[in-house]
């Protein structure tokens, strides 16, 4: 089974929309939404970028089990350089489900 990421770039500038492919490299080493989007950041946002310019970017990432049936699989990370600490911000959300009488 060949891993990769699919990840859906969406310009707000540009108005623009597009899909870049993460081969199986980078997806196991980078695991998960959290891991994939520490990955881009690192590489495509300088250290120094002033948080509220365009360069700076906001990530939204689903997890490693999304998708799946698996307990607490819908787990998903907000990640960008934070304003107020002007440090790289991971905020993870997760849902669950259950039914109840």
């Amino acid at each position: 089974m060949v891993a990769e990421a699919k990840v859906l770039r969406v310009n707000l500038s540009e108005k623009s929309v597009r899909v870049d492919v993460y081969g199986e490299d980078v997806v196991k080493q980078y695991v998960g939404g959290r891991g994939l989007a520490a990955y881009i950041m690192a590489k495509e946002v300088d250290a120094k970028v002033d948080p509220l310019s365009p360069d700076n970017k906001l990530i939204f990432a689903p997890g490693p089990l999304s998708g799946t049936s698996a307990p607490t699989g819908g787990r998903y990370n907000v990640v960008t350089k934070s304003p107020l600490y002007r440090l790289y911000c991971f905020h993870e959300f997760w849902w669950i489900f259950w039914s109840g009488a």
